[in-house]
């Protein structure tokens, strides 16, 4: 394991291996050169913390976008999703101390001892139940854990549906597995540590895609109907010459919005509870169907129409990777255009229950009214606040990143690029 120097932050400008990453883990929008101020300041930062040398590594974790397949995975469900080209940096020194300190730049320090690992509800929401849920669960499993400092500085916007939270839990993660078990923990194994980590002690109901997303990197289609052995199924992303990936935070935030998040997943498995299921994969759909008369004076009918979206968005999924391995944009786009009118209608989840700003709707008319069916365009990730994303024809991408700026903000339009490598520590 090869640690840097002062030196090497001081010469990463010619440094070979640190331009090849780059070029590897980030869109040419925020490329080298940004890249190299972005490592060099955060080293520099990282020195006047509580370090006692200057041999420090590199971690970098991608954020995800969620390509189709959206709310299905809570329901052992299917779906196709990506890591990108936006990430959490962190650079990291070991400690033989039990304490692990977590110092984001314009954050106070997340301090824990990792010898209490209890669960602890005050910590709920706060990232301090992150980092003790993943050291939770390493332990638990048989896996190593120990002290270490770390500054982080990220570019995955917060609260708004590519995973800022997944990001850092996965982050913990790799430093614990490269640190103190050889990095031999696999990438699943971290999924899993990450997801317990915001399930149970940071208190917010989540599936496993988008610590899976962040974990595997590149495209993967992902099975969950058994949730301990998901089938992972990668593949190239083959439209990089038909469209532009374009990502708009429409404003507003997760934050907040827990229970309508949690409802999704409640309402779906109200179904399954009728037929004495867990969860609505084990349902059959064609008795589902059938069923309607019955089962609306037993739910309420926004849960049938979630119930529909679910069976029909895993379906999607299929369709969407079987165009993707088949270099197949015009089928894919359609999948795409299905889905997100699927999740405005039936999930309803593009905007919360009393909200009269409309953010999202209003992103997806404007995009709508630029690429019409020529593009794919949805709703992304959990919804209600965030994101909007759309797979853009090339001709259209100028037209479209201009008039979304001038709506949302130049610095809420983000062209991204899909990221071939999960969480990682970086060798240069």
């Amino acid at each position: 394991m090869k640690y840097l120097k002062a030196i090497d932050f001081d010469n990463l400008q010619f440094n070979d291996d640190f331009a090849r990453e780059c070029a590897e883990l980030y869109s040419p929008n925020n490329g080298l050169d940004y890249q190299l101020g972005r490592y060099k300041d955060l080293y520099v930062n990282h020195l006047k913390g509580d370090v006692d040398n200057d041999n420090v590594l590199v971690f970098s974790s991608p954020g995800r976008i969620e390509v189709c397949g959206n709310h299905t995975d809570h329901n052992n469900g299917k779906v196709l999703c990506a890591s990108i080209s936006v990430d959490t940096l962190a650079i990291v020194t070991p400690k033989e101390s039990s304490t692990i300190t977590v110092a984001s730049l314009g954050y106070p320090p997340v301090v824990i001892d990792i010898n209490d690992l209890t669960i602890n509800k005050k910590e709920f929401g706060r990232s301090e139940a992150l980092v003790r849920g993943v050291c939770a669960y390493f332990k638990g499993h048989g896996l190593k854990i120990g002290g270490f400092y770390a500054t982080t500085t990220s570019d995955v916007f917060k609260g708004a549906g590519v995973s800022s939270s997944a990001c850092f839990e996965v982050l913990v993660a790799e430093i614990l597995n490269v640190l103190y078990n050889d990095g031999k923990v696999d990438a699943l194994t971290k999924a899993y540590a990450a997801h317990q980590a915001e399930f149970v002690y940071f208190g917010k109901p989540c599936g496993l895609l988008d610590q899976s997303a962040i974990a595997i990197g590149g495209v993967s289609r992902i099975d969950f109907k058994n949730n301990k052995y998901p089938v992972v199924e990668g593949m190239d992303w083959k439209f990089d010459d038909d469209v532009d990936i374009v990502l708009i935070n429409c404003g507003g935030d997760h934050c907040g919005l827990t229970d309508q998040y949690a409802a999704i997943r409640t309402e779906m498995e109200d179904i399954a509870k009728v037929y004495g299921k867990k969860s609505l994969r084990f349902c059959d759909s064609d008795t589902f169907y059938k069923d309607i008369p019955m089962l609306q004076k037993k739910v309420s009918g926004r849960a049938i129409l979630r119930g529909i979206h679910f069976f029909e968005e895993n379906e999607r999924v299929d369709i969407a990777a079987s165009a993707v391995k088949a270099d197949n944009i015009l089928r894919f786009l359609e999948m795409i255009n299905e889905s997100g009118n699927s999740s405005y209608k039936l999930l309803q989840n593009c905007y919360p229950e009393g909200d009269k700003t409309m953010r999202i709707p209003l992103a997806l008319a404007l995009s709508f009214g630029i690429c019409g069916n020529d593009g794919g365009i949805r709703v992304h990730g959990g919804g209600f606040a965030g994101t909007m994303i759309a797979y853009v024809p090339q001709k259209y991408t100028n037209k479209l990143v201009k008039c979304l700026s001038e709506v949302f903000g130049s610095n809420n339009v983000f062209e991204i690029t899909i990221r071939n490598s999960g969480t990682k520590m970086l060798k240069i």
